[in-house]
């Protein structure tokens, strides 16, 4: 395993992190594709064998029982301070006026309910999920600045919105001598490149560290472009993201091509095109198969020629802004 440090902290993680969308009761909220926790655990033991220190959940996952789930492994299975621990706020969690957000009531209600299911004291990195488009962002900041301050998060994090947005959040923290955002969790795939255009160039300048999500854009990069999964078929926010683009066809077909000359996986090659963006410091990936995790790991190892990232690069087109809802 490789470890970087988290942007221009201290914090050295995994540049490998698991994401754990996929673990959660499956009868809680949309997801009727995660994994229960007996099903779940043998995943995060095996990342922590692996190497990887880093997991990402969030509060909405599965209505809150990602965080129990991963809670309970990472006691059974880990030091908690060989770990970091990241997840996120935005999302509606109950019903009422004041359910979901980022006001500085809901900061505070969220922080404390996403530790209690966690049964942690403290989350290494506390991120808001997305922009809130009804809160000023100075009052989102101060409450975080206070989360962080009385010890309940050690650093804090955005995730998709639009590179204005995030300059504004730096900005404001810097002026009032706020903690900042420290990384940025974005949507970034071979098949959604959108961020290249401002939002990385950003972090790059800033020493954000990038946490891209859906790295193997909902497994779309990983086989045939028509073949579906059971999760692809119910997974209704991830058939929003990726359509019938004939450019991205034709990407997948390249990741295929790279993929079946070098004798490995489709889904290392995709990866191994992402860690080797500088900006980049960990793709967060999901694993509901042992083998997800070893080729997140392999691809560690794969280093792509010139030649073969300028053939997955060249059929890409623009796309609408995709992922910020």
């Amino acid at each position: 395993m490789e470890y970087i440090r988290l942007g221009r902290t201290g914090l050295k993680v995994s540049r490998i992190c698991l994401g754990c969308m996929t673990y959660g009761i499956p009868e809680r909220g949309n997801h009727a594709w995660t994994l229960p926790e007996d099903q779940s655990r043998p995943f995060i033991q095996r990342a922590l064998e692996l190497g990887i220190n880093f997991f990402d959940t969030a509060n909405v996952y599965s209505d809150g029982t990602s965080e129990e789930i991963l809670g309970r492994a990472i006691k059974d299975f880990a030091q908690r301070e060989e770990v970091v621990i990241a997840t996120k706020l935005h999302g509606r969690m109950r019903p009422g006026p004041n359910g979901a957000g980022l006001s500085r009531k809901a900061v505070m209600a969220e922080i404390d309910a996403s530790l209690t299911r966690l049964g942690m004291d403290y989350v290494d990195l506390y991120q808001i999920h997305r922009w809130d488009y009804e809160t000023p962002i100075e009052e989102t900041l101060e409450a975080l600045h206070d989360v962080v301050k009385a010890g309940k998060a050690r650093y804090i994090g955005a995730s998709s919105m639009f590179a204005w947005q995030f300059s504004k959040a730096l900005y404001t923290s810097e002026t009032h001598g706020w903690v900042r955002f420290e990384t940025m969790q974005n949507h970034y795939n071979l098949v959604y490149r959108e961020e290249e255009r401002e939002m990385l160039r950003l972090c790059e300048d800033q020493s954000v560290g990038v946490i891209p999500w859906s790295p193997l854009a909902r497994g779309k990069l990983t086989r045939d472009w028509d073949e579906t999964t059971s999760r692809s078929e119910t997974d209704f926010f991830g058939k929003s993201l990726y359509g019938a683009v004939e450019s991205d066809r034709q990407v997948v077909e390249k990741v295929k091509e790279i993929a079946e000359t070098r004798g490995i996986p489709r889904a290392q090659v995709a990866l191994a095109w992402m860690l080797g963006k500088s900006v980049v410091t960990a793709p967060i990936i999901g694993a509901s198969k042992m083998s997800h995790l070893d080729d997140a790991i392999a691809a560690l190892s794969v280093k792509l020629t010139s030649e073969e990232v300028a053939g997955l690069e060249a059929p890409y087109i623009p796309h609408p802004v995709l992922g910020f809802s």
